[in-house]
């Protein structure tokens, strides 16, 4: 039998959750982007990370002002996330059903982030 490993505090987070969904869906949308998009991919593929990142390192802080700090990075990342899948959208480089997924997550995420701000 293979033992679950432990948890890290943070991952018990609903943003935190969310986040990692969403970069799933982004990790499979980077397939879409055609020759001439790259930077536009690149720049997806490092926004959604830079999500559930600083919502894990804001977590891990003492104090109140650096928890902020890092949760507002990774609500300007969800930001990020989020002009660039309109981008995409209104480029036709991604479907209606994974623009509506994605820009629910992220819709999410900020709700999220904006409350743990505090």
């Amino acid at each position: 039998m293979i033992e679950s490993p432990p948890r890290l505090n943070h991952e018990n987070l609903d943003a935190y959750r969310v986040s990692i969904e969403f970069l799933a869906v982004a990790s499979t949308l980077l397939g879409s982007y055609p020759r001439g998009y790259s930077a536009m991919a690149e720049q997806l593929r490092r926004a959604s990370l830079s999500i559930p990142l600083n919502i894990a390192e804001g977590y891990g802080k003492r104090s109140s002002a650096d928890r902020s700090r890092f949760y507002d990075i990774a609500r300007g990342s969800a930001h990020e996330c989020g002009a660039i899948l309109d981008a995409s959208e209104i480029l036709g480089i991604i479907d209606g059903a994974a623009f509506v997924a994605g820009k629910t997550m992220l819709n999410r995420i900020v709700s999220m982030l904006a409350r743990m701000r505090s």
